[in-house]
């Protein structure tokens, strides 16, 4: 018998981690390396050419629906029929692949559990590989978590009641470091999907489901076509019929607004809907309109909301977008964590999500995601009253919907303004968020609000951009004051010291917190724009 060839993916610089081996076996690296060696260029290029079409972007500082795809948006196609387990979305739950989350998820009641290994994630290698795990885990239940502090104990309800499960992968501009082919990185978004699809595929089709995945900050159609590429290849590779994958693309980036029904195109055979998000789109707008001057200058993230009339465009255009295709409108976050010890501020909190809620049904979006277990039935209200025991509302084709590229780009049409008030809660929410993000912690609850990457990305961009846009401030204590980094600087500096003398010194050391002050710093004050916070935050992990 001869000998068995050495694997072609290579295990770099990690720690093991408990039950490793039943997750990077060798026929599952050999699947890893077959993904990264086929498409790791194509995915090379694409980032080439994202490159390339910010730099169109900052030179005429206007986007507009590609003439080159005229005949996709004219033509007459529908995406391939969904299949059962995706045809109720009304409530999705999103949280990280840690073990209790898994188990809450589970069992919140939610229709959906958007399984996340990126921005509620932070990549460690734990993270990474336990995820993995613990999905497995999960489908074949055999799950359960005891929690260390509180000693209560969790575990899976009925099998019939588990939500079908959407896995989100990582971007395409994040490298995976500690598993490398030929030398080179393998992407993260290959390393995830790959591990999951090799692994769990047929487990589920024998459940009555399937791989379905979530996919994050496409910015172009060729993005799409890319992965429908992998499910091509994947579904081939491992005896899968074709058609079985199902993906929805989350829509949070400014550029993918305008290729939404390409995107739907590119993957219409294992296309299930889009995603409107709030934070990371507002983060691609500001990242890619950052040097257009004032009329893109968007006032404090939290003023900014899905009513506001840019936003406003987006969501309808997706809305009518996705029913014209058959596809289904998932709605956005909402991220409120509930507070039992204060009923009133509590009830004040769930009747902003009731109102949000509401007014997503009403337009016609066929689900919504909550942060939290406690919102599923909220959310539910929202969407029964308008659904009743309708799967979804795809009949709703809001045809009487035009959405102008001009509108999508109104930035200016809100009265908010940026304020100091605005200013210093970037600065503690994004200082907050990395602090946690570098001890492990993707998903972190800041100030009544569970909170993940994309937080951190439009408080550190917003930042950045009143920097350089000039911005003056009416309210500071100072009076009008200009956004300079003296001020930034002065209000990191302020925020450290309340942090001080609230965890005391012990406490201020133990944590991460002077790091995440240093980086918050660095990729809000350099001249040069970071594209993404997660890339020199990964360099400290």
């Amino acid at each position: 018998m001869p000998a068995s060839l050495p694997s072609p993916v290579e295990i770099t610089g990690a720690a093991p981690v408990e039950r490793q081996d039943e997750v990077l076996t060798g026929e599952a690296l050999d699947f890893l390396a077959a993904l990264h060696r086929r498409f790791t260029p194509s995915r090379n290029e694409l980032l080439t050419q994202r490159a390339a079409r910010r730099a169109d972007i900052a030179r005429t500082s206007a986007l507009d629906f590609l003439p080159s795809t005229a005949h996709v948006r004219d033509g007459d196609w529908r995406v391939a029929p969904c299949p059962d387990a995706l045809q109720d979305r009304r409530v999705e739950i999103t949280g990280p692949t840690d073990r209790k989350m898994t188990v809450n998820a589970c069992n919140s009641g939610a229709k959906v559990w958007l399984a996340d290994f990126e921005d509620a994630s932070a990549p460690t290698w734990q993270n990474v590989v336990g995820g993995q795990i613990n999905l497995m885990d999960a489908f074949e239940r055999r799950i359960d978590f005891t929690d260390e502090k509180s000693g209560k104990s969790y575990e899976l309800g009925p099998a019939e009641k588990m939500p079908a499960v959407v896995m989100r992968p990582r971007g395409w501009h994040l490298d995976e470091r500690h598993l490398r082919v030929d030398g080179e990185a393998v992407p993260g978004a290959l390393v995830d999907f790959g591990l999951y699809f090799f692994h769990n595929a047929q487990r589920l089709l024998d459940l009555g489901k399937g791989p379905y995945f979530y996919l994050p900050k496409l910015e172009s159609h060729l993005e799409a076509r890319l992965w429908n590429e992998i499910f091509v290849f994947a579904q081939d590779y491992r005896g899968i019929p074709q058609g079985t994958v199902r993906a929805t693309v989350l829509i949070e980036t400014i550029t993918a607004a305008y290729e939404m029904e390409e995107i739907l195109y590119e993957l219409r055979d294992h296309a299930s809907g889009l995603n409107a998000g709030r934070w990371d789109y507002l983060f691609s707008i500001v990242k890619n309109f950052r040097d257009a001057g004032a009329k893109f200058v968007l006032p404090d993230r939290n003023s900014v909301t899905m009513t506001a009339p840019f936003m406003r465009a987006y969501t309808e255009l997706l809305v009518r977008t996705c029913h014209k295709r058959g596809a289904h409108a998932i709605g956005g976050m909402a991220a409120f964590i509930p507070n039992r010890r204060d009923p009133e501020a509590n009830e004040q909190a769930l009747s902003k999500v009731r109102v949000d809620k509401d007014r997503e049904a009403a337009d016609g979006f066929d689900g919504s995601w909550v942060a939290h277990p406690d919102l599923v039935p909220v959310a539910q209200e929202s969407f029964d009253a308008v659904l009743g025991d309708r799967p979804h509302q795809k009949d709703r084709l809001r045809d009487e919907v035009t959405v102008s590229a001009e509108e999508l780009l109104a930035v200016d049409s809100t009265e908010a303004k940026p304020t100091y008030a605005g200013l210093r809660n970037a600065v503690q929410v994004g200082t907050r968020y990395i602090e946690a993000w570098l001890r492990g912690m993707g998903a972190v609850a800041i100030f009544g609000l569970m909170e993940d990457a994309a937080t951190a990305e439009i408080s550190r961009s917003q930042i950045w951009q009143w920097i350089n846009a000039g911005v003056v401030l009416d309210d500071t204590p100072e009076g009008a004051q200009r956004v300079t980094p003296d001020l930034v600087r002065r209000v990191a500096e302020e925020d450290q010291a309340a942090l001080r003398e609230e965890l005391g010194e012990e406490g201020f050391a133990a944590g991460e917190w002077q790091r995440a002050h240093d980086l918050l710093l660095r990729v809000a004050l350099d001249e040069k724009y970071e594209e993404f916070l997660t890339l020199p935050a990964y360099e400290l992990l």
